[in-house]
């Protein structure tokens, strides 16, 4: 009889790439997935500064954007996973980003 093994390794982030409409990342394996940028909320409102301005954390098992505070894993976008951030959250966010007197870049 044989048996079916699944071998379990971990995807991590090589790149990422930004458009309007879509999150792409190339993994180090050199699969690339790409998302709805629409997913994540506080990406899809960022500013394309923001937006370019990331870094792999935890040897690329995740993706960084300080200048908005978002963190997304590499094993989530694998399984599909959107933003799990509460609309309160987000909404609370977003009103301190648009407040008067707040310079963007």
């Amino acid at each position: 009889m044989s048996s079916f093994v699944v071998e379990e390794r971990t995807a991590l982030a090589k790149s990422v790439e930004l458009t309007d409409e879509t999150l792409s990342v190339g993994l180090a394996d050199g699969r690339t997935i790409a998302v709805p940028l629409d997913w994540f909320p506080r990406l899809a409102q960022a500013s394309i500064v923001e937006r370019n301005t990331w870094r792999l954390i935890a040897g690329g098992r995740g993706i960084h954007w300080p200048q908005i505070d978002e963190d997304i894993s590499t094993a989530n976008l694998l399984a599909g996973q959107r933003s799990a951030e509460s609309q309160t959250s987000f909404k609370k966010w977003l009103s301190a980003r648009t407040k008067p007197n707040r310079r963007r870049k």
